[in-house]
């Protein structure tokens, strides 16, 4: 069964794992993006950015990029990747953030990305990047990787919302972050990859 056809009902009622919103408290402290980024940013707002792919490598790639660089290439970006564990886990991911062990194949994946298809981010997205949190739950424990927490975004690239994965449970933040908003997006993200340095490291 592939990432894209779970709904939360089906991941309840296949994994026993259930999903609550809640407030993700993230300590955010704003980070200012880079000149680099401000600009290529400013420049593809002048386009019309329809499809899927076009959000991908417009704006969702870059931004990822801006953080990594940021954190010293703490970790690194498989994009259109396949996540197989099982019959019921499996197919291709937008976007895989795993810890950079200088690795060909994926290692220690930590956040995964999902963008939104139609631009649904609660129907569409959320449900595919919570059933793609469980499938790197599992590469992890098979690979030997225990984690407390696995986190996860979809984005419809101007919208940003953010789960993670905490024992049977998917809490999905009740707030969306806004590109517009690049300084506390930013933020989100690197409390994550914060979270990630501390126990991984």
């Amino acid at each position: 069964m592939g990432y894209s056809d779970y709904t939360f009902e089906k991941i309840r009622n296949k994994f026993g794992i259930d999903n609550r919103k809640a407030d993700l408290a993230f300590a955010i402290e704003p980070q200012e993006p880079t000149d680099t980024l401000k600009e290529h940013l400013k420049y593809m707002k002048s386009l019309n950015l329809r499809s899927e792919k076009a959000r991908s490598e417009a704006i969702v790639f870059p931004l990822l990029l801006d953080v990594r660089k940021r954190n010293n290439d703490f970790f690194t970006i498989y994009s259109g990747d396949n996540l197989n564990i099982n019959k019921d886990l499996r197919g291709e991911c937008d976007f895989i953030l795993a810890k950079d062990v200088n690795s060909y194949d994926i290692d220690y994946p930590i956040i995964q990305i999902v963008e939104a298809k139609k631009h649904d981010i609660e129907d569409l997205g959320v449900p595919q990047c919570a059933a793609q949190l469980i499938g790197v739950r599992l590469f992890n424990q098979k690979n030997g990787i225990e984690l407390k927490k696995i986190y996860g975004c979809a984005t419809t690239g101007k919208l940003w919302q953010f789960l993670v994965l905490e024992g049977n449970t998917i809490y999905v933040d009740d707030k969306q972050y806004v590109l517009d908003n690049l300084t506390e997006l930013l933020g989100v993200f690197q409390y994550i990859i914060d979270y990630y340095k501390k126990e991984l490291n």
